[in-house]
């Protein structure tokens, strides 16, 4: 009997070769992958990949740090070799407008006050020196010559020439020690004080062959330290009654929701050139127009430092004839 045929073999459940191909090649690289995780060549090529990443990350962050903070090192540097001394050189200013460019201009505008402020000190230190100076001097001649000669010295007018050197000295040092006090703030205590009182207080009790004419507003109060007030009148008026020729005006009133305190005189007036020049500490324009030698050069100085520290000006304003000084101060 004859043997049947064999047919093409079918492989039930295994789908289409396609598949089973597909199959395959997943299984192949399954195989593969496992290997991989098995000696660990993987995880050798994902660590060297991350080292290489953050070597990376590293060097550009570095250079990155580095061009930041070059110019702060600079500043850093230049800033370590100025010394009180030398207060002329600044540090490096980078262009545009980040944070290191504004240091480095915030830097170089302190080092300019600063050195505008010594600048003043050293001066001041050697106007002062030189003020004090010349009574010292004069003392000390009057003195040795009496002590040398007394047969031929007026022992009473030794003495008076004595006490008048001794006075101008301690006026000088007086209104220096004020000074000092005003520009360090001081703790002064302020009060609410009515500016034409005090004005009307002030001018009452001065004895002065001019006449001195008053227009007061009452009720215009500031806060402020009396007796620090009270100077800054004073030298106004001592300085208007030295250069007036006849009449000396004080005028108290509100301009501007602030109160306004004026003092004018008749005299010749201060140049428009000289108007700043006369609140400088030790300047005496020209004594030939007083009647007397003059003060120490202090008095406006003193005057223009108590209203900027009372959150005020001083200023000499634009008059017909004569000086009209302008003091202006924040109402109470």
């Amino acid at each position: 009997m004859p043997r049947p045929v064999a047919g093409p073999r079918v492989l039930r459940g295994r789908g289409h070769p396609r598949e089973h191909r597909a199959r395959l090649r997943r299984r192949v690289r399954g195989r593969a992958a496992a290997a991989y995780l098995v000696n660990g060549l993987l995880e050798g090529v994902l660590g060297s990949g991350v080292l290489l990443l953050a070597a990376v990350a590293a060097g550009i962050t570095w250079r990155v740090v580095g061009r930041t903070l070059g110019p702060v090192e600079a500043i850093r540097a230049q800033l370590a070799e100025i010394s009180a001394t030398d207060l002329s050189r600044r540090v490096p200013q980078p262009p545009g407008q980040d944070e290191i460019a504004q240091l480095a201009r915030t830097a170089n505008e302190t080092l300019d006050r600063l050195e505008r402020a010594v600048a003043r000190q050293r001066q001041f230190a050697s106007d002062a020196s030189h003020e004090l100076r010349t009574p010292i001097a004069g003392l000390r001649a009057n003195l040795e010559d009496a002590s040398m000669h007394p047969e031929d010295n007026d022992l009473r007018g030794v003495i008076a020439s004595a006490l008048r050197d001794t006075d101008r000295l301690e006026s000088i040092v007086t209104d220096l020690l004020l000074l000092a006090r005003i520009g360090t703030g001081g703790s002064a205590a302020q009060e609410p004080i009515d500016l034409a009182a005090l004005a009307g207080a002030e001018v009452g009790r001065r004895s002065s062959e001019l006449e001195i004419v008053t227009e007061l507003t009452r009720g215009v109060v500031v806060r402020g330290v009396r007796m620090q007030l009270v100077r800054l009148l004073g030298n106004l008026l001592d300085n208007a009654e030295r250069y007036a020729g006849s009449c000396v005006t004080v005028r108290v009133g509100r301009q501007d929701d602030r109160a306004l305190l004026v003092v004018t005189d008749d005299g010749i007036g201060v140049a428009p050139a000289d108007r700043e020049r006369v609140f400088e500490r030790f300047t005496r324009l020209d004594t030939a127009r007083s009647r007397g030698a003059g003060g120490a050069g202090l008095g406006l100085a003193i005057a223009r430092e108590i209203a900027r520290a009372h959150g005020g000006t001083l200023r000499i304003e634009d008059h017909p004839s004569g000086a009209r000084f302008a003091l202006r101060l924040p109402l109470e």
